[in-house]
């Protein structure tokens, strides 16, 4: 996003500061990538009224008392995801930037890309007719390191928060809020969900069948099936640059949407654009929507739950 954020420079993006838990973390950060201003903790960032932006990265633990602390001190927010460790934080936040009348939006750069806006054009234009199935998912298997989130609990960790958050996301884009969720996880040696496989039942009678795996290898990718035909997301699901729409047997177009940079680029542009109209939240990545995934996401996580 720093990256991004330098090369937005032409557009009227400013980087102009860098906040840690530590001023030395900072300060390093702040040299690779030439920022002038540096702060030792993400509360002495949020009230530096040199900023009118920030972008909150920290681990999905820290987003509620982040976002909160930048809200309150009149910030716009762009929240990495998962938006929240849950429903309730993500409830609590989002009434107070609507309280302050404060710019707040999930960071789910994915929704801002090029393939996935012309997914949403086919879908709405009934490219492939009433959307019945949605298959997807992905796995992989990290490196472990004990000072690292995916493998910390506490911090928010797991494969449904970090990963799996993705194709919730997909699916809410194109079926809404599910009636009903069902799922089935392991809870691996350190704490978190290794595998989740949920299932998302709509009341139209569509459904979602969505996976994630830290003990596997699969390329992230996602199928879409309608009652006229399907459109496959290629591989990652998270940066998507081509679509496949297949229509009868043998008619399959596929299209390249290239992506410009590393993608991260595409939310800040918008968040530029939202802030210079005065508008408080934006229509591709709504809160109410961020608020649903969070608790589909919470439904999910009820993996020992009865059913």
């Amino acid at each position: 996003m720093a990256s991004e954020l330098r090369a937005l420079a032409p557009q009227g993006a400013q980087l102009v500061s860098v906040g840690s838990r530590s001023r030395e973390a900072a300060e390093t950060f702040a040299k690779r990538f030439d920022i002038d201003h540096t702060h030792g903790s993400h509360e002495a960032l949020a009230a530096d009224e040199g900023i009118d932006a920030v972008y909150v990265a920290t681990p999905p633990a820290a987003h509620a008392a982040n976002v909160r602390a930048c809200v309150e001190h009149g910030k716009a927010v762009l929240c990495e995801k998962p938006f929240t460790m849950n429903a309730a934080e993500a409830r609590e936040v989002i009434r107070l930037a609507r309280t302050r009348g404060s710019f707040l939006m999930e960071a789910m750069w994915t929704r801002f890309l090029p393939a996935v806006q012309a997914l949403r054009d086919l879908l709405r234009s009934g490219a492939i007719g009433k959307v019945q199935l949605m298959i997807g998912g992905g796995a992989f298997v990290p490196d472990y390191d004990a000072g690292y989130y995916l493998f910390s609990p506490e911090l928010g960790g797991g494969g449904l928060l970090d990963a799996g958050v993705y194709l919730v996301s997909m699916s809410s884009m194109c079926l809404g809020r599910p009636r009903r969720v069902l799922s089935s996880a392991e809870i691996g040696g350190h704490g978190v969900d290794d595998q989740d496989v949920l299932l998302l039942e709509h009341a139209d009678g569509a459904r979602a069948v969505l996976y994630v795996s830290l003990r596997a290898r699969r390329s992230p990718d996602m199928e879409i099936l309608g009652d006229a035909g399907r459109i496959h997301v290629a591989a990652p699901i998270f940066k998507p640059t081509q679509l496949t729409i297949v229509r009868g047997v043998q008619d399959a177009q596929t299209l390249e949407y290239p992506v410009c940079g590393s993608g991260y680029g595409y939310q800040a542009l918008e968040l530029m654009d939202a802030l210079r109209a005065g508008r408080t939240e934006y229509a591709q990545m709504p809160l109410d929507e961020t608020l649903s995934i969070m608790e589909t996401l919470d439904e999910a996580r009820q993996w020992n739950a009865p059913r």
